[in-house]
């Protein structure tokens, strides 16, 4: 059993940047494969970026140079350091571990309960 707890989020105007961090609790943490998500008003989840065990990363095109995903196993946290900020990147981010590094959501067994990204023009 994991569980994750986001923080980090906040008001930020548009070019600015953030860190959000996701805390895990419990065992195996470097075990796990972990993603980043983010869901916005009125829109699906998507997946912002992933790391696997190993710490190779995925970025969706939409963060891609801006966003950077980090791991660090003896403090059990993933971050992720966003760049750069747009407005379109308001939404409320998640992070999920799973055994596999994944896109898709039902990859994940664990979530964390996300923090709000408010970029302001």
């Amino acid at each position: 059993q994991v569980q994750l707890v986001e923080s980090g989020g906040g008001l930020v105007q548009a070019g600015g940047s953030l860190r959000l961090s996701c805390a895990a609790s419990g065992r195996s943490f470097s075990s796990y494969a972990l993603g980043w998500f983010r869901q916005a008003p009125g829109k699906e989840r998507e997946c912002v970026g992933t790391i696997t065990t190993n710490g190779y990363t995925y970025y969706a095109d939409i963060v891609k140079g801006r966003f950077t995903i980090s791991r660090d196993n003896a403090k059990n946290t993933v971050y992720l350091q966003m760049n750069s900020l747009k407005l379109e990147d308001t939404a409320v981010y998640y992070c999920a571990a799973g055994t596999a590094a994944s896109r898709y959501e039902s990859n994940y067994d664990y979530w964390g309960q996300g923090t709000q990204v408010t970029v302001s023009s």
